[in-house]
């Protein structure tokens, strides 16, 4: 097994105040509009954020605290905040001129106001799993019509879990990338709407609402640390294209300004288009063999909305092998000391088991500043979105895990 690689990103400005550059992808008011809209939605709350003190203690550092996506909604991920919203800010635009009406609320859209017109409208997007789910369950909360695109690597739980919720999915040869490609070249051909989570040219407004709505978690994170005049040093948070990544390290950019914590990007060694892309200066696509245990951070591309920020913003990059985030979720299956046991998914560890790598390696601790003041956010993206796969890895069902 190789090592974990650690970069640190010689453009960050960890001094910097948060500029225009970033301000026009991501900004308070876009923050205030997502959090007003996402709120509204049935079963809405904050997802917790758990402290692991037993686990702070054998890593040698302060605190660690941990937010825990599996509880949002019931789609066991972070991803709603992200395409569920966008679903619902393209039909706020779209369906008024349709409908000859001023404007539409996002409580006329769950009250089926213009359920005709919605149902004339289809959304698309492509996913290694949770970003369609979200989108699909947009899709049917709202009304319209959905199709999917998922790569052949992606398992059949996660492609049952996203037709569900009754979109239409489609199985497209190739890795992540290949099927965002062909969602591109269909719904140009058919006039439906993408919805990604990666850029998609200048006059789709999707991505950044996508990637607005993911600071909802970061924002809520901060409401509930112990103290919130005082940021934790540290932020492990993993990446595919860069989208919550980005909400993440801007979100903490905006409320703590210089006195940010360090961000620090985790990906698979197989697909490390963010630590390439920092380490040559400029956006750079990774090809070959892209698949990954960590599926959802399978990309070989990152969005470009998300470079303005992560380009100064993001302190480091770490890459990590398979094995590693494996690793991370038997572990917090079985708690340490005194830590709840927590289910968690193969994506949604990358941030800790980054972490856990770096922690352990006398030269990457030096350079990265942890020691035993440090305090470490780490995001739990996903639980067990697919329970089997759970399963296999961890050696018990998700539901014989006693999480908090």
């Amino acid at each position: 097994m190789r090592e974990f690689s650690l970069l640190i990103n010689p453009s960050a400005t960890p001094r910097a105040p948060y500029g225009d550059d970033q301000a026009a992808i991501l900004n308070a008011n876009g923050l205030a509009e997502a959090r007003a809209v996402i709120s509204s939605w049935p079963g809405y709350a904050p997802t917790p954020l758990v402290d692991l003190s037993g686990l702070a203690r054998e890593a040698g550092v302060r605190a660690i605290y941990y937010k825990d996506e599996a509880h949002r909604f019931h789609l066991k991920s972070f991803k709603p905040l992200g395409g569920a919203y966008a679903v619902a800010r393209l039909l706020m635009d779209e369906v008024p001129a349709l409908a000859g009406v001023p404007a539409v609320t996002t409580q006329d859209l769950l009250d089926g106001v213009h359920a005709d017109t919605c149902a004339l409208i289809t959304v698309t997007a492509a996913t290694d799993g949770n970003h369609g789910r979200s989108v699909a369950w947009g899709a049917e909360m709202f009304g319209c019509r959905c199709v999917i695109y998922i790569n052949e690597a992606v398992s059949k739980g996660r492609e049952a879990a996203i037709a569900a919720f009754g979109a239409e999915v489609r199985r497209n040869p190739g890795s992540f990338d290949d099927a965002v490609r062909q969602t591109r070249e269909t719904a140009a051909q058919e006039g439906w709407h993408v919805i990604p989570d990666t850029s998609a040219g200048a006059t789709n407004p999707s991505p950044g609402y996508v990637t607005q709505g993911y600071g909802v978690m970061a924002a809520e994170a901060i409401e509930q640390l112990p103290s919130a005049d005082t940021p934790p040093t540290h932020v492990f948070v993993q990446a595919g294209v860069g989208g919550m990544a980005s909400a993440t390290c801007a979100q903490f950019w905006q409320a703590f300004g210089v006195e940010r914590p360090r961000v620090i990007i985790v990906e698979p060694f197989s697909s490390a288009c963010w630590f390439e892309s920092l380490q040559a200066g400029e956006p750079t696509i990774v090809s070959g063999e892209l698949g990954s245990l960590m599926g959802g951070l399978a990309c070989g591309e990152i969005s470009d909305i998300a470079w303005p920020i992560l380009k100064p913003g993001a302190d480091a990059a770490i890459m990590i092998a398979d094995a590693d985030a494996a690793g991370a979720m038997r572990l917090l299956a079985r708690g340490i000391s005194e830590d709840p046991s927590i289910v968690a998914g193969e994506s949604g560890v990358a941030g800790l088991a980054g972490f856990l790598a770096a922690s352990r390696d006398k030269n990457a601790r030096r350079q990265l500043g942890l020691d035993a003041t440090s305090q470490v956010l780490l995001f739990g993206t996903e639980g067990a979105t697919d329970a089997t796969t759970y399963a296999e890895i961890v050696g018990r069902r998700p539901e014989d895990v006693a999480s908090h």
